[in-house]
């Protein structure tokens, strides 16, 4: 078995390479898609690593957008060309971490074959606010002068808008991290592809790495292969639109935690916990 991660990165290198590493001795092969924001040069060096590389179609990402969603989809198109076999595409970020050995990672994934790991929210609950993402106009995937007030105007004076597609809606701030078999992803990008009105929606909501692809999925013959849990441990109780960064503090919380892995770190703000979690004694 051999899976492909796609890490969604943007910044410090170093935090990277540390944790492509933790993964060296498992066949995880890691694809970079680095922001076509971010200078590359001081990224190269992590292509020298064994089973690294780099997405080569690089999305300038704007925060909330389609764009990251575009990024996103583009890498799995170059995983599923690639000509490399894998069981499993795993989307991650490059603020990533395991909180597990990476043999408990890959055992789970070996005894689950053929299911799909997404994490959305009971409707009811998330879609009573998150529902303004899809029937309002927004332009966070540009940047022309001006857009704000235009979106303000639309909002103002247009219907609300509709998903195109008679489908129940899914999704949650968890869904970015998701793990898929091949069979499965290569669905997702077909469908979107094929379908010109649905992305040109999608270019006009907010956050759609949130709830296109669980929707997508949760309306199709996979529903039944779906697994809602994508083996993240993510601090959401901050409020707001980002995660708590995650230090020392957090470290009895993340030992005696059932999830594999956990997002957000950053070696700038708090080092020692990535230590700490390296560190750490598991039983068997």
């Amino acid at each position: 078995m051999r899976i492909a991660c796609i890490l969604m990165a943007h910044k410090d290198p170093q935090q990277i390479e540390r944790l492509i590493k933790k993964f060296e001795h498992f066949p995880f092969d890691f694809h970079i898609h680095l922001d076509k924001k971010t200078d590359l040069k001081p990224f190269l060096y992590l292509a020298e690593i064994p089973h690294v590389q780099f997405v080569h179609h690089r999305i300038k990402v704007r925060w909330a957008s389609f764009s990251f969603l575009d990024a996103v989809l583009g890498s799995i198109k170059e995983v599923l060309n690639s000509g490399r076999h894998y069981d499993f595409i795993s989307v991650m970020s490059g603020q990533d971490y395991p909180i597990k050995p990476v043999s408990a990672i890959y055992s789970s994934l070996e005894k689950s074959r053929g299911k799909n790991f997404i994490c959305y929210e009971e409707r009811d609950e998330w879609w009573s606010h998150a529902i303004t993402r899809i029937n309002k106009y927004h332009f966070t995937n540009f940047g022309f002068r001006g857009r704000y007030r235009l979106q303000f105007f639309l909002n103002t004076f247009l219907p609300r808008r509709k998903f195109p597609l008679p489908y129940i809606l899914y999704g949650g701030p968890r869904a970015m991290c998701m793990t898929l078999g091949t069979d499965c992803a290569k669905y997702v990008v077909d469908f979107i592809d094929s379908n010109k009105r649905l992305r040109r929606f999608i270019k006009f909501t907010w956050g759609p790495d949130e709830f296109l692809i669980p929707t997508l999925i949760m309306n199709s013959r996979f529903r039944h292969s779906v697994v809602n849990n994508n083996f993240y441990y993510i601090d959401w109780s901050r409020g707001g639109t980002n995660p708590k960064t995650l230090t020392v503090e957090d470290y009895e919380v993340l030992r005696s935690s059932d999830k594999m892995l956990a997002r957000k770190f950053d070696i700038v703000e708090d080092a020692a916990i990535l230590d700490m979690l390296d560190s750490t004694k598991f039983a068997g």
